[in-house]
């Protein structure tokens, strides 16, 4: 085996998604994109398949020209550890917007400062300052 690596699956929205999660999320950047092409199924020259670096997670973003249905769910969820309380709460203002809380801003007792949301793309997150 090489390596386990995350897939997130949008349906229309994956280069929105990485290029906020990049914006958002100190230290991640894209790392490699295939567009769709003439004939490919999904409408041409939009993300097909990518590879984002979140904060040194690689994560493999995918663009499904057919309609699930289903979507993400809080029983899979990205972790973050933020260094300092400005970085937390930058990273939860981002993600929040548009978003859903599961668990405000707040001390949890297992964390002094601790969100859990989905973002407006329903990927779930946890964010904790360590």
């Amino acid at each position: 085996m090489k390596q386990v690596t995350p897939f997130l699956m949008f349906e229309g929205k994956a280069e929105e998604a990485m290029t906020f999660y990049c914006e958002t999320i100190p230290d991640s950047s894209v790392l490699d994109v295939t567009r769709y092409g003439s004939g490919e199924g999904g409408p041409e020259g939009t993300v097909k398949l990518a590879r984002v670096s979140i904060s040194g997670l690689e994560v493999m973003v995918y663009n499904s020209p057919v309609h699930h249905a289903f979507t993400f769910t809080p029983s899979v969820s990205l972790y973050v550890d933020c260094s300092t309380e400005a970085e937390l709460n930058g990273i939860v203002e981002a993600l929040a917007k548009d978003g859903k809380f599961l668990m405000p801003l707040d001390n949890y007792g297992f964390s002094r400062r601790f969100a859990w949301l989905n973002d407006r793309f329903g990927v779930s997150w946890q964010i904790n300052l360590a």
